[in-house]
């Protein structure tokens, strides 16, 4: 069996349940034909570069998998029959990597840097915190 990596986007108007029971449904139809689900991540509501079919986010999904040929065939014939995903890309690995994807270490750097606005400014004055009927004197 060979190592895959797969990422589908689903329609944007879908819960998270939904989207996350999309990646347990594709994950199953691998397993009945012989393959293995060995991770699997929801990356989220993600705004995409461009529109699909008047779509412009979408809930986005990775899984990894080691399946024979037929599964992901099988597995991809299905995501392009259904109606909630928006478009499928499968990719042959020679090795998985350990931890979690890139995607979601970059989404976990940004929470931990904090929101936009959060940041502690000091005693810094802010624009048009200064009382603007003083004028400084020149010297």
């Amino acid at each position: 069996m060979a190592l895959y990596e797969h990422v589908f986007i689903a329609r944007q108007d879908l819960s998270n349940a939904q989207a996350e029971g999309l990646i347990e449904h594709f994950g199953q139809i691998l397993k009945d034909n012989g393959g293995d689900v060995q991770g699997s991540e929801y990356w989220g509501v993600r705004t995409m570069a461009y529109k699909i079919n008047k779509n412009r986010k979408g809930h986005y999904a990775y899984l990894k998998t080691d399946s024979p040929a037929a599964a992901v065939q099988e597995m991809e014939r299905l995501m392009r029959l259904h109606d909630d995903v928006l478009r499928v890309m499968t990719v042959k690995v020679e090795a998985h990597e350990e931890g979690p994807s890139a995607v979601l270490q970059a989404k976990a750097s940004r929470d931990d840097r904090g929101g936009r606005g959060g940041r502690d400014r000091g005693d810094r004055p802010r624009f048009g915190d200064r009382d603007r009927g003083e004028r400084r004197p020149r010297d």
